[in-house]
């Protein structure tokens, strides 16, 4: 088996459930709220009729954000079984009387005469963790009905992403406690780069970090050190491909200022329609 191949692999993979499975302890209403608005930017005033699938789902806080926007179905998805375990727990607490599902399964097994077309695909920086970015965005794509959106994040792709693929790849293999010394690195290094880059305070960025998509600073940092398999795309590649595959440009949220890669990609937000 190649190492292509390999990366396709769940045993390959960080592991993001586990990381997902502690952030949703942590998770209540203000979060939840948090989370739909976040969504709502992203797809528009409402949901209301239209079916939903949330490839990577996590903690399945945003498939709950889909059902609270109106969405008459969803089904969320993720290849890695904490996770799968964990969206099903927040949608059965939050969300009891509506119609959901929930499955353990890779993108790469999805497809329209299995799961059917939605209106809506959402994987929000998912992709490029797959092992196969540019399959795994045509395979999401292939599942949005005519007239339907194709909403995604990914990896702004910056000079330092080689460095950023062997740092995830140690990471994501490493023991815990040098783990927890890589994190202690990068948050160290964010608190003194965030205030010169931004001319922000880094004590109000973590304490607003939450309101951006319902997330958690420190569980995202967990997540981005540890993300393997890591690919990136600039937003030029990426509506490139968009446009082969039928869809054209809604809008986009293209991370701020020239993306150096010092902290981190940072993730572009893309939505696109099935013409």
């Amino acid at each position: 088996m190649t190492d292509s191949q390999n990366l396709l692999l769940r045993e390959s993979h960080f592991a993001f459930g586990e990381n997902w499975a502690r952030y949703a302890t942590s998770v209540g209403e203000a979060q939840i709220q948090e989370a739909t608005v976040a969504l709502q930017r992203l797809v528009g005033d409402s949901l209301n009729g239209k079916t939903f699938l949330d490839i990577g789902c996590g903690s399945g806080i945003h498939a709950l954000a889909a059902i609270r926007l109106g969405a008459s179905a969803v089904l969320a998805v993720d290849i890695d079984a904490d996770s799968a375990a964990t969206a099903r727990r927040m949608l059965e607490m939050h969300a009891p009387g509506a119609r959901w599902q929930v499955r353990e399964v890779s993108v790469f097994d999805l497809g329209p005469a299995t799961v059917g077309l939605f209106d809506v695909v959402y994987s929000w920086g998912v992709l490029h963790h797959t092992g196969a970015m540019h399959r795994a965005l045509r395979a999401a794509a292939a599942l949005v009905g005519p007239g339907g959106q194709f909403v995604f994040a990914l990896y702004r792709r910056t000079p330092l992403c080689w460095f950023w693929k062997i740092e995830k790849r140690w990471y994501a293999g490493a023991s815990q406690a040098a783990q927890a010394r890589a994190r202690s690195l990068y948050v160290g290094l964010f608190r003194i780069v965030y205030p010169i880059k931004n001319r922000g305070s880094f004590s109000n960025y973590v304490a607003t970090y939450r309101q951006s998509r319902g997330m958690d600073f420190y569980h995202d940092v967990h997540d981005w050190l540890g993300g393997w398999p890591y690919e990136s795309i600039s937003p030029a590649e990426a509506d490139r491909l968009m446009q082969q595959l039928g869809l054209r440009q809604i809008r986009v949220f293209l991370v701020a200022g020239r993306a150096t890669g010092l902290l981190g990609s940072g993730n572009d937000e893309y939505v696109y329609e099935r013409v």
